[in-house]
């Protein structure tokens, strides 16, 4: 084997984010009634969710706003960019998203195979993201994949957030692994491949769109399924 560690970041990479954030939104939307709040289509108020969110988080990732800024606005956002009046309960509807969505179940297709697969050939395994703690967490035990991950690094843990090189640096003490042993999985390019390519640790780009960008990852895929091919 040419790597002995595997790092993956957990949304977008082996989480479903978008299914589970449909299935939690949906529910959203009928338990406090958005219809009354003038919101007359749940897949628009799902799509533009998903597009609001999107934003934020790529402006966390360039350092542009904090996680508490998204917390606390995504959803007034959301009714702006739908041209709503927003209800003054934005913040509690951003509240029980947060309570609703970590104990969604939902693999992108093909994570399960790959985990097994990896953990079966002497793989380590690694979790390295950008979210909170006990959000992860959650998500990690109701998908029911947290028993294949040796460390699971936060940005709360390691005191940095992607594409610092501090937040792999960590990773790598905490695996007791050596860059060229390492190779990281994401779907952020900023992020996942740039931040660990500044600190020599090869990167698998999973780019289902199949954008492009004047550098180039070690490995682009489409689908996890095509990792088998790379492991």
């Amino acid at each position: 084997m040419k790597y002995k560690h595997i790092f993956f970041d957990l949304d977008h990479t082996l989480w479903d984010f978008d299914r589970n954030s449909s299935e939690s939104l949906e529910e959203i939307f009928h338990t406090l009634t958005l219809q009354n709040h003038g919101i007359t289509s749940m897949e628009d108020f799902i799509q533009c969710f998903l597009k609001v969110n999107l934003s934020l988080w790529d402006m966390f990732d360039r350092g542009q706003i904090h996680h508490t800024y998204i917390r606390q606005n995504r959803f007034r956002l959301v009714f702006e960019d739908l041209g709503i009046q927003c209800p003054e309960n934005h913040e509690e509807i951003g509240e029980l998203y947060l309570n609703t969505l970590p104990d969604k179940k939902h693999l992108l297709e093909g994570a399960l195979d790959l985990l097994n697969y990896a953990v079966a050939t002497g793989y380590r395994m690694h979790i390295i993201t950008n979210g909170f703690n006990e959000i992860q967490a959650r998500k990690l035990a109701g998908s029911q994949i947290g028993h294949f991950f040796e460390n699971v690094i936060t940005f709360e843990t390691a005191s940095a957030k992607k594409p610092d090189p501090k937040i792999f640096e960590f990773a790598l003490n905490a695996a007791q692994a050596s860059p060229e042993e390492c190779i990281m999985v994401g779907d952020n390019w900023i992020a996942d491949i740039m931040g660990a390519k500044q600190i020599g640790i090869d990167t698998v780009y999973l780019n289902p769109a199949g954008l492009q960008f004047d550098e180039k990852p070690t490995y682009d895929i489409r689908r996890l399924e095509e990792l088998l091919l790379i492991l």
